[in-house]
This record gives structure tokens, sequence and C-alpha cells, in this order.
């Protein structure tokens, strides 16, 4: 226990800290749309900004769509149709007693496109939601025109060790007068949910998962998967992720794989999202 608070407390003093600097969440912009879609007897929260060719953002675990995307959706805005939504319980959607399923909030992403009458997308998720971009990717593959994964992973064992034991370590306290905190109880349609919010993402995050080597296998649309080189993700099964995408040839003697891993150095899981400029540069290659 004393080795895991030794990796646990740091990582929140970190993310905690990165939360308050106003830098981190970007120029606010207006979404020139926004509101609830009803999904499977709760409703998801989304917000559109810009205008031109899609793209889906779901955010990371207990954040909101200001806190993971304030930097980015500017930028995107600029050229692209940017919808960005709030998975289940996380800032202005509501807490629900659902099972937190991959399947099941996938099918809410679909949902919002429906209602917004958006047929394919390229979509983008960090962290947490990054598994349910790739659980879109595999539920609905004819909805999806480009993958970008940042810092995540498709099954428990992605993670290393020391962060799989601080998943099934973390309590509630843990986020108590956090910036995370703040942010939930400024948007969040009842304040009084945040305790069973925290509750049902702990025992969701401490429960092994596996969306199976051969769904991935099977995405067609072109992946790029970033990484942090210190992110807490088992590199040994980042690599053989991006083999199952196609990727890990030798280009100089067969064709260039259509998906991408970019590894980039010196980073964290949280300040790697704090990188704008790189990740830019490295979506506006891919997505073009």
């Amino acid at each position: 226990m004393k080795n895991l608070f030794k990796f646990l407390t740091p990582l929140l003093i970190v993310l905690f800290m990165m939360l308050t600097v106003s830098e981190f969440y970007g120029q606010k912009l207006t979404p020139s749309g926004s509101g609830y879609v009803p999904v499977n007897n709760t409703k998801v929260y989304y917000e559109v900004y810009g205008e031109g060719k899609p793209i889906v953002l779901l955010h990371g675990a207990f954040m909101t769509i200001d806190m993971n995307w304030g930097q980015l959706i500017p930028e995107l805005s600029k050229t692209r149709k940017v919808i960005a939504l709030e998975l289940q319980g996380h800032g202005h959607t509501p807490f629900s007693d659902r099972k937190l399923a991959h399947t099941t909030l996938a099918g809410d992403v679909a949902k919002v496109m429906d209602y917004l009458k958006i047929e394919k997308a390229d979509v983008l998720g960090y962290s947490f939601g990054g598994a349910v971009a790739y659980q879109f990717a595999i539920q609905s593959p004819e909805r999806v025109n480009k993958l970008v994964i940042i810092s995540a992973t498709y099954k428990s064992t992605g993670w290393l060790p020391e962060v799989r034991n601080a998943f099934k370590a973390m309590k509630p306290d843990l986020f108590m007068n956090s910036p995370m905190q703040e942010a939930y109880n400024a948007v969040a349609p009842d304040k009084t949910k945040w305790t069973k919010f925290l509750e049902q993402m702990i025992a969701s995050a401490g429960q092994p998962f596996d969306l199976g080597d051969s769904n991935i296998s099977k995405i067609s649309a072109p992946v790029l998967i970033i990484s942090g080189d210190n992110d807490g993700l088992d590199k040994t099964e980042l690599a053989k992720t991006y083999t199952l995408l196609g990727g890990g040839v030798s280009a100089d003697m067969a064709p260039m794989p259509k998906s991408q891993l970019a590894i980039v150095p010196g980073q964290g899981h949280v300040s790697l999202m704090m990188q704008t400029v790189t990740i830019l540069s490295y979506l506006n290659g891919f997505l073009k």
C-alpha cells in the first residue's frame, strides 16, 4: 500500500495542479449548438463548434468537455465541425444507474450522431474516452472515417501493473474538494450525485476488461495512436496493438500502413494532453 500511494498521490497532485492552471482550458468558445439527446433511458449532453468535416471528441474519466478539450476545440473548430460529448454521469450529463459498459457508451455516441444527422465522422478519444472510441469503431465501423486514440488501451492489461493496482485502490475521498469536483459542481444537473458518480466510475475502473484482439484487428478505419512515453501504458502491449492494426512493418519493403503510432517523448498521462501544438500537428497530418 505504501508503494501504491507513492505512485497514486503524485499522479493526483500533478493532475489537480494542471487542472487549476487557466491555460489548460484554452480560449473558451461559445458553441454554435448544444443540448441533450435521449439515449437508452437517460440523456447525453453535447456541444457543437465550427463547420466542416465532423469530428467527435470523447473525453477522459472524471472530466468535462472544457477540462479535456479546452485547448484543442478552438483550433479544430477553425476548419472542422467539432462535436464534443459528455459521457454518462460526466459534466452536464446526468448520473444514471445504468451499468457503465463500453458497448452502452458507444451506443450513446451513435445516438448523438443520429440526432445531429451525422452519418460518418472522425472520432477522437482520450483515456477512458479512447476505450469508448475503440468500442464505437468495433460496433459501428460504417460510421468512422478515421480513429484517433490518445493515451488509451482497449484492455485493462494494456496499463502497467502499478496503474491497474492504483485503479483498484482509488477511493471517492481522493477526489473530494478537487478541481474535478469544482468543474462537476459548476455544470452537473444534480450536484448531490457526485459521490455516486465517483463510486460508479471507480468500480468500473477496477474491473478487468478486454474488447478483444480479433475485434481490434478488424477495425477498418485508419487509426492514429498517440501515447506519452511514460503515460502508464504498457509499451509492449501498445506495440502489439499497432501490429493488430497493420503497423510494425518495414515500410521500405512493404506498403506504408494506413494506421500510425506516435510516442511523444517526456510526457505522462496528463501532461500529454497539454501538448496542444504537438497533438495538432499529428491530427492535421493524419486527418487531412
